[in-house]
């Protein structure tokens, strides 16, 4: 069997985090994009509350970003610009808002995913309260050819346990794989972590396999920690170009009466 019995603790504080800064090559001031009168970091702050889990707290790099999330009530924490990675910035805003260890896990939601369906964050949560899992995320199955052999699609490796929509993450590739016939997998950038786990994580150097793929989930996987996937039923929207933006303008608006 891939899922065990519960071996630790199930978490039962979480806590959301959107990392979000500015500086982007390709489409600079994004978190601030307005989609519909509305920042593009907030409409990802709403559907995080939406989820109904836990607080949710934007982990920014800039103050102006601090700011627009400030001035409708939301949470914000600056952090250090030069934060390497999203997870980096995570960490940093996880220990200063919650000193006296109050959460005990905490749900990635990057800040340029305003498609976001509360329900896959709410599924990537459920996975934590699996005994054997350090981290999880979520999947869906490709079903373009072209998405498939697009080496900025990211492909996962999972060994499904029977009967259920979950399993175990064996690989991360922008190559496609498993080789052969059989489903192939987009591997959706949203993550759970226990919070010893997301300690030990930002602790480690970059492993040779992640440097490899730039896919640093796989550091991850390298030193033992371990990952669970939940199979879902959307992609959302990663907002890094002028057209996406423009694409997540059209799906999100308003509905005419």
């Amino acid at each position: 069997m891939i899922m065990t019995e519960n071996q630790r603790p199930i978490p039962k504080r979480p806590i959301i985090l959107l990392p979000s800064r500015l500086a982007s090559t390709r489409l600079p001031n994004k978190p601030l994009a307005d989609i519909h009168g509305m920042p593009m970091i907030v409409h990802v702050m709403r559907r995080a509350e939406a989820a109904d889990l836990g607080p949710v707290v934007v982990a920014c790099a800039d103050r102006e970003i601090a700011d627009v999330v400030q001035s409708i009530g939301g949470h914000a924490i600056l952090t250090d610009p030069d934060h390497p990675s999203g997870s980096d910035r995570i960490y940093e805003a996880l220990c200063r808002f919650d000193t006296d260890d109050r959460y005990d896990c905490v749900l990635n939601v990057q800040g340029d995913l305003p498609t976001v369906e509360p329900e896959t964050i709410r599924a990537v949560y459920e996975l934590l309260q699996l005994g054997w899992v350090d981290v999880s995320t979520a999947v869906a199955e490709i079903t373009s050819p072209s998405e498939r052999a697009d080496p900025s699609v990211v492909k996962a490796v999972i060994e499904w346990e029977s009967g259920r929509q979950a399993g175990r993450a064996l690989y991360f590739s922008r190559a496609v794989v498993p080789a052969n016939e059989g489903p192939h997998y987009h591997h959706i950038g949203l993550y759970g972590f226990r919070r010893e786990a997301l300690t030990r994580f930002v602790a480690l150097p970059p492993s040779q396999v992640e440097l490899r793929e730039k896919l640093e989930q796989l550091r991850l996987l390298s030193n033992g920690i371990s990952i669970a996937a939940a199979l879902v039923n959307e992609v959302p929207l990663g907002v890094d170009t002028a057209a996406q933006l423009a694409l997540a303008r059209e799906i999100l608006a308003p509905q005419k009466a």
